[in-house]
C-alpha cells in the first residue's frame, strides 16, 4: 500500500510531498513524491504518528475496573481510536485483589491475541496515600503485598506501569520492580521531597498526572511537584483539559521539563465516545457537566478528555507548535514505555499508526497497524 501526502511529521521534522509505502503493519519506505506517483490519490493535510495514552480508565461506555475483560478492552480501544489514540495503557484504578487479577488476565489475553491498541496495563494504586486518594476508594488502599508484587511481575502483560505513593512503598521494592522492567510512577502522594528523591534513586522514573493528587511545591517544602519539575530525567503525565491544571501551570511544566519528558494523558473515564452524562463508580455517582467529571462533593473524578482534544488545547490554547504537541502525545510516551523502536514516529521500520489532520486539527483519516480505520 502506498500513501501520497501533502506533508508528514517524521522525527519531529515536517517533510512535504512524500509517499509512504506500507507492507503488512510496517512502514518500509518514505520518499519524495515523484511523477510515477501521479496515479495515487493525494491525502491533503498533515500525517502525524498515532497517539499513545499511558493513563486511560475507560471509554465507549465501559470502565476497566467494572468490566475487566478483553471485550471491554476492545470497546475502550475502539472508542479512543476515533480520537487518534492508536495505543493505550488501560488503567485499573485502586481495587481489590480479585479484580486486579481479572484485569491482569484480561490484559494478558488481549496481548496474546494482538488486540488492536492494547500495549499493556497501568495499575494506578492500590498502594497510595489516603490523604491524596482523590476519587480512589480508601477502603482498597493498602500496602504492597507479595500477591500484588507477583501480579506486577507477570511477563505476559506487555508494558506495565504501577503508580505508587513513595511514602507507602519501600525503595527496595521500587528497585525490584524497576529492575524487572516495570515503570514505577509516583502519584496520589503526600510525600516530602526527600522521600520522592529516594524513590527516584531506587528506580521510579515517572509522575502520574503532574500537579494533581500530590504534595504541592512551597517555598520551603518542594513536595512531589517540586521534585518532578526539578528532575530532568523523569517523565510526567499532564491532563491538558484545563480543569485538572491551570493552563499557566501546564505551560510552566512544559517549559521546565520539555516536550521530551511531558506526556499528554487523558485519564479518561468510560463516558468518552458516548452521550452519557453520569455513571456509578463504586458507591459514588460521577456526573459530567460539559467536559468536567466530578463526584457529588465536587472532587474531580478522572476526565472526559480525549487525546485529540489534548493536542488541540496544546496548540490552540498554549500556542505550542503542532509538532511539539504531537511529540507529547506520541513520541514521548513511546520513549517512556521503551517502544521507541516501533511506535511514536513516522519512520521506516515503525508500526504504521498514522493520523491525518486537516488545518483545523480534525481527523480526516486514520491507520492502525497499517489498516485503514473508518472514522464515525
Amino acid at each position: 500500500m502506498q500513501l501520497k501526502c501533502e506533508r508528514l511529521l517524521s522525527s519531529n521534522v515536517w517533510l512535504n510531498k512524500q509517499t509512504l509505502t506500507i507492507e503488512h503493519d510496517k512502514i518500509i519506505s518514505i520518499r519524495p513524491t515523484i511523477e510515477n506517483d501521479a496515479h495515487l490519490p493525494l491525502y491533503k493535510g498533515s500525517f502525524v504518528p498515532g497517539f499513545i495514552d499511558v493513563q486511560v480508565n475507560g471509554g465507549g461506555g465501559v470502565l476497566f475496573n467494572q468490566q475487566p475483560s478483553v471485550a471491554a478492552l476492545t470497546q475502550m480501544s475502539q472508542a479512543h481510536l476515533r480520537f487518534g489514540s492508536t495505543g493505550l495503557m488501560p488503567t485499573l484504578i485502586t481495587d481489590e485483589l480479585p479484580v486486579m487479577r481479572q484485569a491482569a488476565q484480561a490484559i494478558a489475553d488481549a496481548v496474546s491475541q494482538n488486540t488492536a491498541g492494547i500495549l499493556g496495563v497501568h495499575f494506578e494504586g492500590p498502594h497510595l496515600s489516603k490523604p491524596k486518594k482523590g476519587v480512589h476508594d480508601a477502603s482498597f488502599i493498602r500496602p504492597l503485598s507479595d500477591d500484588e508484587l507477583a501480579l506486577y511481575l507477570r511477563k505476559d502483560l506487555g508494558k506495565v506501569i504501577v503508580t505508587v505513593a513513595p511514602e507507602n512503598v519501600a525503595p527496595d521494592i521500587i528497585t525490584l520492580m524497576s529492575e524487572n522492567g516495570i515503570k514505577v510512577c509516583l502519584g496520589h502522594s503526600n510525600a516530602d521531597a526527600d522521600t520522592v528523591l529516594k524513590a527516584i534513586e531506587a528506580g521510579a522514573d515517572g509522575f502520574t498526572h503532574l500537579f494533581n493528587a500530590m504534595s504541592a511545591m512551597q517555598s520551603r517544602a518542594p513536595g512531589m511537584v517540586g521534585v518532578a519539575l526539578n528532575t530532568p530525567k523523569t517523565y510526567a503525565g499532564l491532563i491538558l483539559d484545563h480543569y485538572h491544571i491551570d493552563p499557566i501551570c501546564s505551560e510552566i511544566a512544559i517549559k521546565i521539563k520539555g516536550i521530551d519528558k511531558i506526556m499528554l494523558v487523558t485519564d479518561a473515564m468510560g463516558l468518552i465516545g458516548t452521550d452519557d452524562d453520569s455513571f456509578m463508580f463504586g458507591e459514588q455517582k460521577i456526573t459530567r457537566i460539559g467536559n468536567k467529571l466530578t463526584t457529588d462533593n465536587g472532587t474531580l473524578a478522572g476526565s472526559h478528555l480525549d487525546m485529540l482534544s489534548a493536542v488541540k488545547h496544546a496548540v490552540n490554547d498554549l500556542k505550542l507548535p503542532l509538532e511539539d504537541a504531537i511529540a507529547m502525545a506520541s513520541t514521548t510516551p513511546a520513549n517512556y514505555l521503551g517502544l521507541r523502536a516501533s511506535h511514536g514516529d513516522i519512520a521506516v521500520g515503525q508500526q504504521a499508526d498514522l493520523v491525518l489532520l486537516d488545518d483545523d486539527l480534525n481527523i480526516t483519516a486514520l491507520w492502525q497497524s497499517g489498516q485503514s480505520i473508518i472514522i464515525t
